[in-house]
């Protein structure tokens, strides 16, 4: 019996319901655009609500010498000067523009006692500007984007997975999906289509993103459309990732952790961070202390299950409870483990997209006409290193902006083609998938993509390994063929993890070929083959199937930010 299709029309469609996704379609509704959003987990839930740290700009609440070009200069040299000069001005121009939406939307700020914002240092900032509400201001943001989205009636649909979008000649008019429920086919005509569906961290072994989340499903839609990828290799990983359960590894121990006096140790009980950075010790970059974990455990010094331990039980236990509150439950809950008394076993973990969809920076545009993306599904702002807490604003900034943007595309078109032949392809592709009865498992098949980006992708690569990776990536290309796909009665999820596979074998496959052109270890990206940084090398590289891996020269930098790059003083301070 054929599937039941739903066809349901808009002005623009927007694909996530994150705080990138919402914040597009705030703009939108406010502005009177037509816009659905559609999200295949709930929007209560979206990743976007585990972010902990806080969220940037230079309001100088609390040194009033800060200002937008101090931010752009410390983004642009944490980011080894691979951001995107313009992208690092309008995000750090419009950040205060952000927090004044935010407050309007209702969320409460941590505040001095005068009423001012409170702002907190954050890694290798100049000044303190990072705004926060505790430990948890993803989370205030999402509740205050969902707020807002409520109040302007902005229809929502949950629950369902976008295959594909649908193009013709080169220009955007809708996308295709399908009910992780019951399977009931949804094909969406829009004018233009937001991209905010993430990154692609999931496809390592230990990721602080949950399950099916994070798969690279950005990453497969776009370039299926026509668009193409920047920096994919580029990846953050976080040095403390939990190692068990199996089902929970690499869910994050806050760097509060580390903050607030936690030590890291190997399994022999050595302090290994003298022998890294003796001045910084446990408060140095990210990039740094996840180097040096990996390279304690590669050498044979770490624990049983391939990990290091950080210890915060010399700390006093109301310390720990008043400061550590989520690391001190998150522990609890997942090993019955208390850190008042016990160390906690991590390792480096995937942690965030510093690549994704190559976009122009004044509207974050793509190759495809009408089609845009935002959040971790793009790129340009980051480089080689995301500093903590800009990843939030970039998604208000750009949110706003987008929505903007796609609202004029809109106005612009004076008709909007379609294609019967596209439709066609999109509903075959799930025809085929569903039809597929082979002996393959989609979920082994995920599990070998992990494995391999883990063993050859991970903090340390080399040429060798890199290419042994692709060669795994290949064999694991040919056994998807003969997957078999089969719904139950508890729903289409199967079907979407076949989908997540396909996105992970794209992303990982661009991730290999742009690591293996990077022959430098710059910020995030260490190969130990090339050990040097190289300026030839201070280029972002592009990645699509039928171009492979090109080249992209960087604007260069305002002088009125270049003169303000200078090394940031870090005694005491933690710089992630």
């Amino acid at each position: 019996m054929a599937a039941t299709e739903q066809r349901l029309s808009t002005t623009v469609l927007v694909i996530g319901t994150g705080g990138a996704g919402l914040r597009a379609s705030v703009e939108l509704a406010v502005a009177g655009v037509d816009v659905l959003a559609v999200g295949k987990r709930p929007k209560d839930d979206a990743h976007t609500s585990l972010a902990a740290g806080g969220i940037n700009a230079a309001l100088a609440t609390m040194d009033p010498e800060d200002s937008w070009q101090q931010h752009a200069a410390d983004t642009l040299k944490e980011s080894y000067l691979l951001g995107d000069p313009r992208t690092t001005e309008i995000v750090t121009r419009g950040a205060a523009r952000g927090i004044d939406d935010l407050e309007r939307y209702g969320m409460a700020f941590a505040r001095e006692q005068d009423g001012r914002i409170s702002q907190r240092f954050f890694g290798a900032h100049k000044f303190r500007r990072t705004a926060f509400a505790g430990d948890y201001t993803g989370l205030e943001i999402q509740r205050a984007l969902v707020r807002r989205a409520e109040q302007l009636r902005i229809p929502v649909l949950e629950g369902v997975y976008i295959t594909r979008i649908l193009t013709h000649e080169g220009a955007v008019f809708g996308a295709y999906g399908f009910g992780l429920k019951d399977g009931t086919r949804y094909r969406v005509h829009a004018d233009a289509v937001i991209l905010a569906a993430g990154g692609h961290t999931r496809i390592w072994r230990r990721t602080s993103s949950r399950r099916d989340e994070n798969t690279g499903d950005s990453f497969r839609l776009a370039v299926e459309a026509g668009a193409r990828l920047r920096d994919p290799e580029l990846v953050q990983f976080h040095p403390s990732g939990i190692i068990e359960p199996e089902n929970a590894a690499g869910t994050l121990v806050s760097e509060a952790a580390r903050g607030e006096g936690g030590i890291l140790r190997n399994a022999l009980g050595e302090r290994y961070m003298s022998r890294y950075d003796p001045g910084r010790m446990e408060l140095s970059t990210r990039d740094r202390v996840a180097l040096a974990s990996y390279t304690e455990i590669k050498e044979g010094r770490g624990t049983e299950n391939g990990g290091v331990w950080l210890d915060v039980s010399h700390l006093p236990r109301q310390t720990i409870m008043n400061r550590l509150p989520r690391v001190y439950q998150t522990l609890l809950d997942l090993q019955m483990r208390d850190i008042t008394r016990d160390p906690i076993e991590v390792a480096p973990t995937a942690h965030y997209s510093m690549g994704g969809v190559w976009v122009r920076p004044e509207d974050h545009s793509t190759d495809v006409r009408g089609l845009y993306a935002i959040g971790e599904a793009s790129s340009g702002l980051h480089g080689a290193n995301r500093l903590g807490g800009n990843s939030l604003i970039e998604l208000l900034v750009y949110g706003r902006i987008t929505g903007q943007a796609a609202a004029a595309y809109s106005e612009s078109l004076t008709a909007q083609p379609r294609s019967a032949a596209a439709v066609a392809e999109a509903r075959a592709e799930v025809d085929e998938l569903l039809a597929a009865d082979g002996p393959e498992n989609v979920r082994a098949l995920q599990r070998a993509v992990r494995n391999t980006m883990t063993e050859h992708a991970g903090v340390v690569r080399d040429e060798e390994g890199l290419r042994t990776g692709l060669a795994e990536l290949a064999a694991i290309e040919k056994r998807m063929e003969d997957v078999g796909v089969h719904p139950d009665i508890a729903g289409f999820q199967n079907l979407a993890h076949a989908f997540d596979l396909k996105a992970a074998v794209l992303a990982a496959r661009a991730t290999l070929e742009a690591a293996l052109e990077r022959r430098e270890t710059r910020g995030c990206h260490n190969r130990s083959d090339y050990p040097d940084m190289r300026e030839e090398l201070r280029v972002n590289l592009v990645w699509s199937p039928a171009a492979g891996v090109t080249r992209e020269g960087i604007p260069p930098v305002p002088e009125e930010i270049a003169s303000l790059m200078e090394e940031v003083p870090t005694d005491g301070k933690l710089q992630e």
